[in-house]
């Protein structure tokens, strides 16, 4: 029996377009459950899908900085998050949420 090769998936080398990248992003939003540090690993997949170097410059960031904010092994303060968000050309909204949705805010 011959063993079959395996490679990691790796979803940054499928985030082609903006929109591609902001629909993976609302994805990630909508299963996060509150987690931060899930929405940082999403946002270091696009960052990566961009080009770390590009996004660290356009955050104001290091690159190396920019990775260990966005590893998923914690949570980045906010500032970061609105920085890289800017940086990967996309934009954050709010819309109302039903009650039937998940309860209050």
């Amino acid at each position: 029996m011959s063993k079959t090769a395996t490679t990691r998936y790796d979803i940054a080398e499928h985030l082609r377009t903006p929109e591609e990248m902001a629909a993976y992003l609302e994805a990630c939003l909508e299963e996060a459950n509150g987690d931060a540090a899930f929405i940082a690993k999403a946002l270091g997949d696009i960052a990566r899908a961009k080009g770390m170097t590009q996004v660290a410059r356009d955050a104001g960031l290091s690159r190396e900085s920019l990775y260990k904010a966005l590893s998923g092994e914690r949570s980045p303060g906010f500032d970061t998050i609105l920085k890289v968000i800017g940086a990967l050309g996309l934009k954050l909204h709010a819309e109302a949420r039903h009650e039937r949705e998940g309860g209050r805010c």
